[in-house]
């Protein structure tokens, strides 16, 4: 019995907890060296939202996109650009711009220009218009990719939790069975003094009890490692003792397959990010063949002032102190890079890149669809059997039941040996077992179809349900 405890040990390995990291991040929070905190798989979840690493670098991936998105129409500003410039003439230089026969003394500021230039251009396509709802479309992917991984996040938490109860149950097993053989030894003890037990039975009993206590010590710090982990992922301080409030009592749903697949295609994180991408794409293709075969617009605007005698301009300088020049122009311009055009340019071979990915992603939507349709119908499968092997269970949980009262009274009554006796107590613990893990296979089975779906099926069915009962009551009345 105790080895199936150690490999439900294995369930966070089976989870692929790599991929499922939770930082903890105590900045403002008290150091605890030890807290007891009871915690429900919905308070769990709550936590890991809050303090989950993974979550917490798509908030920063989905405030890029959105500023992307809210910029996209920068595209559209023009390019704006000042200068300023300062040079100094050569002596004939300034001699050769004054005036002939007035003897005028040469300066250092008359030596001096300054100019100053201010410019502005803007290229305006067709292209933009795309570029503008793809910056947006990108936006609305990150938020897909946000959905998806918080959605991730909360059903591996959950996941969790219940594997741990589900551990739990297992571990109560075999402090029963220590605690039944503990009973057993003692009462024999009792019956040995009183000579009704010969010594042979009471070491029997005795060395069975003594081997029976360090495994469950051993699971018992398993399962205690195994809380401290879960609790660390989630976002509590080293040393918080978790105490786990819930059971491992699924929710049980009716399914319907075709249903499902029409839930699927609509609401599927996966289909929509998939769908979505190749929007972009398109968007991308249709603004890029835009720029290839219309032409651009292009505004320019300059204007550059020159001020001479720099250095004396506020005394009156030379000539007048003022601005000697104040060129400007403005122009429009259609340009078209007839190039592109050509079918081995390289916009046309991007053209034809990107028109392989599209089909690409299309390809990939196409297997998507058919995968998706494979892995619900084994998701309705599996929760069919797991709620039909329930069934089974429960009623082996009551033969397995009487068996072993049977067999306790046929050993105190000294008609039964004890390896008898530890095999019927064996077979109920592992139908037990065996029922809460078939709890758990449609816990988790059901959790993945929700994942898939993007849809609290349970919610539903809950409301469902209250709709039939508030019904039948009014009926009632």
């Amino acid at each position: 019995m105790m080895h199936k405890n150690r490999l439900i040990c294995l369930i966070f390995a089976s989870f692929g907890l790599p991929a499922f990291m939770f930082g903890q991040n105590n900045s403002g929070k008290e150091n605890v060296t030890e807290q007891s905190v009871s915690i429900t798989v919905e308070q769990a979840v709550a936590h890991a939202l809050v303090y989950s690493s993974s979550l917490k670098s798509a908030d920063i991936d989905l405030a890029i996109k959105e500023r992307a998105g809210k910029n996209g129409y920068s595209v559209l500003l023009p390019t704006v650009q000042a200068t300023a410039t300062m040079s100094r003439a050569s002596e004939d230089a300034v001699s050769s711009n004054l005036p002939a026969g007035i003897p005028i003394e040469i300066t250092e500021s008359m030596h001096w220009t300054g100019i100053v230039g201010l410019s502005a251009s803007r290229n305006l396509s067709l292209a933009y218009i795309d570029q503008i709802k793809a910056a947006k479309a990108g936006y609305e992917a990150g938020k897909l990719s946000w959905e998806q991984t918080q959605r991730e996040t909360k059903v591996n938490v959950q996941k969790l939790f219940y594997g741990l109860l589900l551990q739990q149950e297992s571990l109560k097993l075999d402090r029963v069975s220590l605690e039944n053989s503990r009973q057993r030894y003692v009462q024999a003890d009792q019956n040995y003094k009183n000579g009704a037990v010969p010594e042979m039975r009471l070491l029997q009993l005795q060395v069975a009890y003594e081997n029976l206590k360090p495994e469950v010590s051993k699971a018992e710090r398993e399962f205690r490692n195994q809380l401290d982990t879960f609790a660390f992922l989630i976002g509590y301080p080293v040393g918080t003792k978790l105490e786990l409030s819930g059971s491992i009592d699924p929710n049980y749903i009716d399914v319907d397959y075709d249903n499902l697949m029409q839930m699927y295609s609509e609401n599927s994180l996966d289909y929509q990010a998939l769908e979505k991408n190749i929007e972009i794409l398109r968007m991308n293709l249709s603004s890029l063949k835009l720029g290839i075969y219309t032409p651009a617009l292009a505004l320019n605007y300059s204007f550059q002032p020159m001020l001479t005698n720099f250095f004396e301009a506020d005394k009156g300088g030379y000539p007048n102190g003022d601005w000697k020049d104040r060129n400007g122009s403005f122009s429009i311009s259609l340009a078209w890079n007839l190039t592109n055009l050509l079918p081995f340019s390289s916009k046309r071979q991007t053209v034809k890149d990107l028109e392989n990915n599209i089909e690409k992603l299309e390809i990939k939507r196409g297997m998507l669809l058919e995968n998706q349709k494979i892995s619900i119908r084994k998701a309705v499968d599996t929760l069919n059997d797991a709620r039909e092997q329930i069934d089974v269970m429960a009623r082996n949980i009551t033969l397995a039941q009487r068996s072993y009262d049977m067999t306790a009274r046929s050993f105190r009554n000294g008609t039964t040996e004890l390896l008898d006796l530890r095999d019927a107590e064996k077979q109920l613990n592992q139908a037990k077992l065996g029922l809460a893990s078939q709890k758990f296979n449609y816990i988790s089975a059901l959790l993945d179809l929700e994942t898939a779906l993007n849809t609290n099926l349970q919610v539903e069915s809950n409301i469902d349900t209250k709709k039939t009962e508030t019904a039948t009551a009014v009926e009632g009345e």
